[in-house]
């Protein structure tokens, strides 16, 4: 029995960056529903209690998941769906109140939306990273027909794995080396974030028709997308990933259908600067 207004929340380290509340709680007031969602900072080594404590909280909704937990947390909950043999990695938990903690993951159906609203179409795409994002992001471009994927890591042996996970043709690259021709880039690290390096690839490979998508949104505009922008390159931002995959995730928690009509409004607010304390 729920005690107190129901809630659910983002969890990761770093957390202060995310805008994940302010796209819920926005959804949350224009449907006139009583619950909230949080932000919460979330170590590795804190991970274990952290859903200890959340299961036995009758008021708890569930969490979204962002960097470094992706992977980390299918260990503490049921996997019904099969996400860890299909996918590898999850971004959102589910509660029921003494049920199970039950993930998921939305990374993938939010990563597609703004390429399926954009028409977009090829088969040769390449993918910055081999994380928990990557992994979504790798198994979402399989499902649209990319036979061939190039993955740009540090670690080798990872990205290995991963394409054999994926069952695609494709190289595994270090990130000094040039790029191949391809008709997609996916800049899936926290490279570029706020207080992390750029991820600043020579984009002169890449055909005049190919789009250049990077899932960092803080800052919107990073040195990959403003290098892209310079050559003609169409881009994707982060917010179009976030968004969607927050919209997934909002039914999931509140049982409610996210105001996606609204999505100019919500883009002006997570875009506006904020005031100083």
């Amino acid at each position: 029995m729920r005690q107190g207004i129901p809630y659910a929340e983002v969890i990761g380290d770093p957390i202060a960056h995310s805008k994940s509340p302010t796209i819920h709680n926005f959804w949350l007031e224009a449907l006139g529903i009583e619950a909230e969602y949080r932000k919460t900072r979330v170590t590795a080594a804190g991970l274990a209690a952290y859903f200890l404590q959340r299961r036995a909280d009758p008021d708890w909704l569930g969490c979204n998941i962002t960097i470094p937990h992706k992977i980390a947390a299918m260990d503490y909950v049921d996997d019904p769906g099969g996400v860890r043999q299909r996918i590898g990695a999850i971004n959102t938990v589910a509660c029921e109140t003494g049920g199970p903690l039950i993930g998921t993951n939305t990374d993938a159906g939010g990563f597609l939306q703004p390429l399926a609203a954009r028409k977009w179409q090829g088969s040769r795409a390449i993918l910055a990273g081999a994380g928990g994002a990557a992994q979504a992001i790798g198994f979402a471009l399989r499902s649209i027909g990319i036979n061939e994927l190039t993955l740009v890591v540090r670690d080798a042996a990872k990205g290995r794995a991963l394409l054999d996970k994926l069952g695609l043709d494709g190289i595994v690259q270090g990130f000094d080396a040039p790029l191949p021709a391809a008709d997609l880039l996916v800049n899936s690290t926290s490279l570029g974030m706020i207080g992390n390096a750029p991820y600043a690839p020579d984009l002169s490979t890449l055909p005049g028709a190919a789009m250049v998508y990077d899932i960092v949104y803080a800052p919107l505009e990073t040195p990959l997308l403003a290098a892209a922008r310079a050559r003609g390159l169409a881009t994707i931002d982060g917010l179009e990933m976030l968004i969607g995959q927050a919209a997934l995730a909002f039914d999931i928690f509140f049982d409610a259908v996210a105001p996606r009509e609204l999505d100019a409004d919500l883009r002006d607010l997570l875009l506006a600067p904020v005031a100083a304390d």
